[in-house]
């Protein structure tokens, strides 16, 4: 028993280093911590200093044949792995019995994106009538123009420089605490200023945040895709569009256009290149398209 509390405590000490240290988002946070306690429910009594490869592969084995995908055993385990590299590092274990261990591979699904015309057909509006519609507008023209997360653009304040529409850019602080500055483009700075003029009319006083919801607090990530669902609704769009879609047509369509894969990486913040390579397949797919559609010879008799 005295293994087990000293096992919680580790548990939560390494959490508490990668939330004040690495200066993680809460919804890594959140991942890591079920991660671990999915480890300390499968290896019950056994301390973690005992644990070895060869019961690793069985947890992994277990969650996989309950219906884990290969993606989301990928970052339990990817978990558990920091969790012992951090036990070695400063609690003197001997080895990471996770080192060795991978997920199976699952399919690779492309990242929905929106067309370029289905992109216009979203944003191309007349001039909003209220408070609401205005803030609208510039949320979903900003995350299309700089192709921010979600969380990025909610954690965005007005009073602290970081939008700069003088300058035309906006710096955000995204995964791992990284910092990365973003051009914005002129149809999103027309719509955040028509948003900054009317924000009085909605934001409580005192209230910092860029965005606000119908209480004047900041706007909640839940509320932004729920405006954002009904607005492409009215304009006709089939497609269930949510935040992360303008993310991925942003990153699509200037690839398309520009062809420079490293300056969409560093647009998107993005630490691995091969994360930002997705958007290539997805290029190919729209050439694969015009190609069928065009093409004497590419049509089946």
């Amino acid at each position: 028993m005295k293994d087990e509390v000293n096992d919680a405590e580790l548990g939560k000490a390494w959490l508490e280093t990668l939330e004040h240290q690495r200066r993680l988002s809460r919804h890594t946070l959140a991942n890591y911590s079920r991660a671990v306690s999915v480890l300390f429910k499968l290896k019950e009594k056994t301390a973690l200093r005992d644990l070895d490869a060869a019961q690793i592969r069985r947890f992994a084995a277990r969650l996989h044949a309950a219906g884990l995908s290969g993606r989301t055993l990928a970052l339990t385990l990817s978990a558990w792995r920091g969790l012992y590299h951090w036990l070695a590092r400063h609690r003197g274990y001997p080895a990471n019995p996770v080192q060795g261990v991978r997920a199976p591979k699952s399919p690779r699904h492309l990242p929905t994106a929106l067309s370029v015309e289905q992109a216009q057909q979203l944003l191309e509006s007349a001039a909003p009538e209220t408070a609401a519609a205005a803030r609208d507008r510039a949320m979903f023209e900003l995350l299309y123009s700089s192709g921010l997360r979600l969380g990025e653009l909610v954690a965005l304040d007005a009073d602290d420089g970081k939008l700069d529409l003088k300058a035309g850019e906006v710096t955000v602080t995204g995964k791992g605490a990284k910092t990365r500055t973003i051009p914005v483009g002129g149809r999103a700075r027309e719509a955040l200023r028509d948003w900054l003029k009317a924000r009085a009319l909605l934001a409580a006083p005192q209230e910092r945040a860029l965005f606000v919801g119908a209480r004047g607090r900041r706007i909640a990530p839940g509320t932004v895709q729920a405006r954002l669902r009904a607005w492409a609704k009215r304009r006709g769009l089939g497609a269930a569009v949510h935040p992360h879609m303008l993310r991925h047509s942003f990153a699509s369509h200037v690839l398309q256009s520009s062809q420079d894969l490293r300056a969409v990486q560093e647009m998107l913040g993005h630490a691995s290149i091969s994360t930002t390579q997705v958007y290539t397949h997805l290029d190919f797919q729209a050439l694969a398209k015009v190609y069928d559609a065009a093409h004497p010879r590419a049509r089946k008799k």
